[in-house]
């Protein structure tokens, strides 16, 4: 079996809702050939009964490609916050520090209880030394910085994901 690249399939699953609605915003007599609208007895139909049936049918259709997007977001495992991308997501992260936080200072790294790393992009400092601490990172209101915020303290330091 071929193994598509979580990004692709992330790809993939920001397109299927285009298509999905281009297909929706089409009548089923609209999809199917006369003969295959006839064979299927679908011109028995009333005008009423044939519109109920397109609204079901749309409304299943955003249902199930809801759904499809959503899989195909878990099973690619791929968080793209923080990196480098054209359509990274900018929800907050919450996490831990993997281990022990000794402070802020410019260029060191942080592993995160979730597998990313980041590393401090400035020059702001912060003493303490804490065991797994949470943390919260979030990005700029404007432009594409992230900021992380040691929970219990008011300093936030300028990061860069590195993983």
């Amino acid at each position: 079996m071929t193994r598509i690249a979580p990004a692709r399939l992330l790809a993939l699953a920001a397109l299927l809702p285009l298509a999905t609605t281009a297909m929706a915003q089409q009548k089923i007599e609209q999809q199917m050939s006369y003969e295959q609208f006839k064979a299927s007895g679908l011109e028995k139909l009333s005008p009423t009964e044939l519109a109920n049936l397109n609204a079901w049918l749309a409304g299943k259709l955003e249902v199930e490609t809801a759904k499809a997007v959503e899989t195909v977001r878990q099973e690619s495992g791929d968080d793209r916050r923080g990196l480098a991308a054209e359509r990274e997501s900018r929800d907050p992260v919450a996490a831990s520090i993997a281990g022990a936080f000794t402070g802020f200072g410019k260029g060191r790294q942080f592993s995160l209880d979730n597998g990313q790393v980041w590393r401090q992009i400035d020059e702001v400092a912060l003493s303490a030394k804490l065991d797994n601490p949470k943390v919260r990172l979030t990005p700029s209101l404007i432009g594409s910085a992230w900021y992380l915020a040691v929970e219990g303290y008011n300093t936030r330091a300028k990061v860069e994901r590195v993983k």
